[in-house]
């Protein structure tokens, strides 16, 4: 065992055990076999570890009052946005990721002010990408403005791209040569990760809370990479009428039970099918269980992971999808 901890999950290296979390072969490495195998070989070895680890840090970060990134994904914006406010009192700025998958039509301000209006309790909210280094001076400005002491903490749930920003504001803005270890998977960062970007700035990655109604975690690997977006995605709209339904590859069909002519636009990623059906001739994806929801006018009906459907008109409709995953209707983002 060493006192070393590896620079790309966070967790402390060891020789002794190959099916334990930072085995290494040799000791003189700095990063672990499992950070190794994901970065050189797309490879992923899942690590199970509970939320109630994932939030006894979070406790942690509570007690410092140090100021708190708080990451999301802006195509799967959290059902409860406050929910970390549970865990962490600290001085926040929201961080809207991924900035690069939404359509371009999309205007930031607006985004902003609707999460807003939520009542959310935080210092600032800004919009980013990381992949397009969109904003990410201006986020330096914030972080500047509001950290209460050199050390910054970032915190979010799986897959929200936190490691992928302090990669980014570490080759930007720092001399440091090391990578944190991202991937499409949940729980690639299992420990705290102090990273120094400055002599007055540390940032310190966070494990990400795993979101068990995310459909990320339902998954295989091959289906994952088709549902996280890699490009900007291009809204598909559908006027349909009751009597007909929606499905989306395997994962998710609505049908429009009751209403007049409707529109539906889904914004999911490129790689996913979409097609229209009769639903009384249709058979697809019936046998997965049934919720009946009643929509209201311009409302978004959100599936955890995969995305939002935009809907115009109130309807009624029924949802085939996963038991696991989470769904739920919010005021149109859009």
């Amino acid at each position: 065992m060493s006192d070393k901890i590896c620079i790309g999950c966070g967790v402390k290296l060891q020789d002794e055990n190959v099916t334990q979390e930072g085995y290494t072969s040799n000791l003189e490495n700095d990063i672990c076999n499992r950070c190794f195998r994901m970065k050189n070989y797309g490879e992923y070895q899942i690590v199970t570890k509970s939320n109630e680890e994932y939030i006894n840090i979070l406790k942690e970060v509570d007690k410092t009052k140090d100021l708190v990134l708080y990451i999301v994904d802006m195509l799967n914006i959290n059902e409860d946005i406050l929910e970390i406010r549970k865990y962490i009192s600290n001085k926040m700025i929201l961080v809207l990721n991924k900035r690069d998958v939404m359509p371009r039509s999309i205007n930031d301000k607006k985004v902003i002010e609707y999460i807003k209006n939520i009542g959310v309790d935080f210092q600032d909210i800004i919009i980013i990408s990381t992949l397009k280094n969109y904003n990410i001076d201006e986020l330096l400005s914030m972080i500047k403005k509001y950290k209460t002491s050199r050390n910054v903490y970032v915190v979010g749930s799986t897959n929200v791209g936190k490691s992928s920003l302090i990669n980014k504001l570490m080759h930007n803005y720092s001399e440091n040569e090391g990578d944190l270890t991202i991937s499409p998977l949940p729980s690639t960062t299992l420990n705290k990760i102090s990273i120094k970007l400055s002599d007055d700035l540390t940032l310190i990655d966070t494990p990400g809370l795993v979101d068990r109604g995310n459909i990320i975690n339902y998954v295989d690997n091959s289906l994952l990479k088709k549902i996280n977006p890699k490009k900007e995605i291009k809204p598909k709209t559908y006027q349909i009428k009751s009597g007909q339904c929606i499905v989306v590859g395997d994962l998710f069909r609505i049908d429009y039970v009751e209403g007049s002519k409707n529109s539906f636009t889904f914004y999911m990623s490129n790689d996913l099918k979409i097609k229209r059906y009769n639903m009384y001739k249709c058979e697809k994806l019936k046998d997965l269980p049934k919720k009946s929801l009643e929509i209201g006018y311009h409302k978004d009906l959100v599936i955890s992971g995969l995305g939002f459907i935009k809907i115009v008109g109130a309807s009624k409709v029924d949802t085939y999808l996963d038991i696991n995953v989470n769904e739920f209707i919010r005021d149109s983002l859009i």
